[in-house]
């Protein structure tokens, strides 16, 4: 059955170079002929087909041609998308918004923390937007590291309307409501562009014991909260983790279907950070998840539900578009995303798994 196969395949090989040879000789023929009887303007065109006919038959077999020659499909097998390494850690942070219905400016708005250690959280309302971004920069360039709530004051120089601060104990889910003090009679935050976020929650490790224990140290969340002049649905614009190390980070939403996460209801997955665990200096960019569990990790990607192959488990996310939907053998088919058809730059794996083996299937006479 082997050596059956072995005749096939070598017999196929023979018939296309004998094809493609005949095909070359009736081109250079028939471009003979016109040398003899044709305008100069002919034989121009007709010697151009022929290089191109030529530098394709040439790319078939191996042979290295100019990339705008080959077909899409032959470049993006050619090209593999380059691979991010993922690593693991823990982020003791997380902050949705309430469940409460009523949030604005005059009414207040609701947050749920649920964090791993017992927390500070820091309400800033009215925080100017330049002071935010000089506080950061002040993280990772500064002397010290912005770990506690009065360091992220000092770093904003007092930039701010309100503050409102809320011991959150670990684990505990509690929703808390803030607001502005009916005194400082603040109903908005003016036009488009603005000179200040309307709301920045902050949440710090409580324990200095904890600060030592995790990597990192602080979350920044920007929230918007509709007022007078812009009457958006409250909802998180930014959110930030600060590390010990002095880096900043922003997490991001991936996009995947419920099935896997192995949710039933819920569309929205959970974010993800670009964070690279080595110091600086180092060439390769690594990928970790944000805000996830080791167990919720491990059951990432587990659903079937591959876009291209629909037999086997997602476990790449595609970059920058953050699509989750392909699976490991498939992503070294294309370039572009099969959701968006955006060009992919590189793409990191979900779990770390090895990827399934196919099995080869030999079809026996």
């Amino acid at each position: 059955m082997e050596d059956t196969n072995v005749f096939f395949i070598h017999g196929f090989d023979h018939k296309s170079v004998y094809l493609s040879l005949a095909r070359l000789k009736m081109a250079a023929v028939f471009l003979v002929m016109l040398y003899e009887y044709s305008p100069l303007f002919y034989i121009s065109v007709i010697s151009l087909c022929f290089v191109v006919t030529a530098a394709m038959v040439l790319g078939w077999f191996g042979f290295d041609v100019p990339v705008i020659l080959r077909s899409s499909d032959e470049t993006e097998s050619v090209l593999p998308v380059p691979e991010k390494r993922m690593v693991q850690v823990t982020n003791p942070f997380a902050l949705e918004m309430g469940s409460s219905g009523v949030a604005s400016v005059t009414e207040g708005v609701s947050l749920r923390p649920c964090c791993l250690e017992s927390c500070v959280l820091s309400c800033y309302w009215g925080c100017g937007v330049h002071a935010l971004q000089g506080a950061l920069q002040t993280h990772q360039h500064g002397p010290s590291r912005l770990s506690t709530p009065q360091q992220f004051q000092e770093a904003l120089h007092f930039q701010y309307h309100h503050c409102q601060s809320f011991h959150i104990g670990g684990e505990d889910g509690e929703e808390h409501y803030t607001e502005i003090p009916a005194e400082l009679r603040i109903t908005d935050f003016g036009l488009l562009p603005r000179e200040r976020y309307p709301l920045v929650a902050l949440l710090t490790l409580a324990e200095p014991e904890a600060r030592d224990t995790y990597n990192i140290v602080a979350s920044v969340t920007v929230v918007h909260v509709p007022d007078d002049k812009y009457s958006l649905s409250a909802r998180i614009l930014f959110q930030y983790l600060l590390t010990a190390q002095g880096n900043m980070y922003e997490l991001k939403s991936l996009f995947m279907s419920a099935e896997s996460m192995g949710l039933s209801g819920a569309t929205d997955p959970a974010p993800s950070a670009e964070i690279p665990p080595e110091p600086p200096g180092k060439e390769e960019e690594e990928k970790i998840p944000g805000m996830e569990d080791e167990e919720e990790w491990s059951e990432v990607g587990k659903a079937k539900d591959c876009v291209v192959c629909q037999n086997a488990p997602v476990n790449r996310v595609l970059l920058p578009c953050r699509h989750a939907c392909v699976c490991d053998g498939c992503v070294h088919r294309f370039q572009h995303c099969p959701i968006c058809r955006a060009f992919v730059l590189e793409s990191f794996a979900l779990s770390q798994e090895p990827p399934m083996e196919e099995e080869d299937e030999v079809e026996e006479e």
